[in-house]
């Protein structure tokens, strides 16, 4: 395994938990040196790189987690103390896989924690299925993180087969595809779209015509311009902004990275393009990127896996997820993210299942307890029932539309919940 590129102070900075970094994050000496344990949970994510964005609110999640976990955990009768140790994917698959080895071998982490996009949960999560360490990932559509890690991922159950080690909570291409044709549906348009599906996890899951986007928008009635995959941060989208117009694509949808949405939008205004509808996943998630957009972000929708307004609350601290995401505005001065309810609730998830194995030190009984989860957490409740397979539970979703703000320049609002009655409306979808 090669060296990795972090300093010693990088590498402290990084570590986070119990000994030394743990007191300079203010955690008491005396909660160490009374526990007779130690359970070291790995986190992975991407922290640079394109998908920084993902794990911009890692810093400020994680020292929430390390002061809930202060005292450490009771197990058995046993006390232990808890140690986070975070690693960076650099937004690269490659990378990802190296860390979590690192984490696995090095390290010797009980449990691993991952999320953010097929190109970090992927790799890691066959590193812990391949090393016997449970593993718990999200943010990413469970299709993707199943599918795509199958030997054989075109042929389809029964040939998938589950995995043994690693769990992963999120929604899937079903719900997004649910929610995307919920707004277009409650707006006049043509119903032709123009596709934009990178050539990664997830713009190969979505753009598949057997689990993707196309089937199931031909059903319905609606004609899909695919003008094929493109690759991460290309400079010119004339090609794509062409074959739409050609189509007279009145929508336009896809799973694109910040940087390449803010290419294509900006090239599509100066050729002309003008669509009625724009619902983009992955790249419309960011207060940051619409912000980058101008002008040009005004009425833009996504999908909203997470917000103030969702009606749920920490197992491990008890905060709803307005108190959260405004701690986090005062804590940081920046706007409430999606990612850090979903970063939380990884470790609301792994405490509960450490909590309930017995013995940490057993990593069968950690991942037979992550297995048994029924636990109501920050993003809603997570336990894996075997539907859709049983290494995948699932959460729930609604559609977001990008508004004129009143405190900040644009707002994220809730703009269709048909797929989640349970969490509220904020406003009306209007057309660009």
């Amino acid at each position: 395994m090669s060296k990795q590129p972090h300093t010693n102070s990088r590498r402290r900075q990084l570590v986070l938990g119990t000994g030394a970094a743990a007191l300079a994050a203010g955690t008491p000496l005396g909660a160490f040196a009374q526990a007779a344990g130690r359970i070291k949970i790995g986190y992975v994510s991407p922290q640079t790189g394109p998908l920084a964005p993902f794990g911009e609110a890692d810093k400020f999640v994680l020292g929430g987690i390390n002061s809930a976990l202060k005292n450490g955990l009771t197990i058995g009768g046993r006390k232990y103390a808890v140690q986070i140790v975070v690693r960076d994917s650099q937004s690269n698959p490659n990378r990802a896989g190296e860390v979590a080895g690192e984490l696995i071998l090095k390290e010797k982490v009980d449990l691993m924690v991952v999320a953010s996009t097929p190109e970090t949960t992927n790799p890691v999560s066959d590193q812990c299925e391949l090393n016997g360490v449970p593993c718990i990932s999200t943010v990413a559509p469970w299709q993707p993180w199943y599918i795509g890690r199958q030997a054989n991922p075109a042929g389809g159950p029964p040939a998938w087969k589950p995995f043994d080690w690693t769990y992963h909570f999120f929604w899937g291409l079903e719900d997004i595809i649910a929610v995307f044709t919920n707004m277009w549906n409650s707006l006049p348009s043509n119903k032709s779209i123009g596709g934009l599906f990178p050539n990664d996890g997830d713009g190969n899951a979505w753009g598949d015509k057997v689990v993707g986007f196309p089937p199931v928008l031909e059903k319905m009635g609606y004609k899909l311009t695919d003008p094929g995959r493109y690759q991460n941060l290309t400079q010119d989208f004339s090609a794509q902004i062409a074959a739409f117009k050609k189509a007279n694509a009145e929508i336009v949808t896809g799973v694109v990275i910040p940087p390449d949405f803010k290419t294509f939008w900006t090239q599509a205004a100066q050729q002309g393009y003008k669509p009625k509808i724009v619902s983009v996943g992955k790249a419309l998630l960011f207060p940051p990127a619409i912000e980058a957009l101008g002008d040009l972000g005004d009425g833009l929708t996504t999908e909203v896996w997470w917000s103030p307004s969702h009606p749920f609350k920490s197992s491990l601290t008890g905060a709803s997820a307005q108190k959260f995401a405004a701690a986090y505005e005062a804590a940081t001065k920046k706007q409430w993210t999606q990612p850090i309810g979903f970063v939380h609730a990884l470790f609301e998830v792994a405490v509960d299942a450490l909590k309930r194995s017995g013995d940490p030190a057993k990593k069968a009984a950690v991942r037979d307890a992550i297995a048994a989860s029924k636990l109501n957490t920050i993003v809603g409740p997570i336990a894996w029932s075997g539907v859709p397979f049983k290494n995948v539970a699932k959460t729930p979703l609604v559609g977001g539309q990008w508004v004129k703000g009143k405190k900040r320049k644009y707002e994220l609002v809730i703009v269709n919940n048909e797929t989640a009655k349970n969490i509220p409306t904020q406003a009306r979808i209007k057309s660009l």
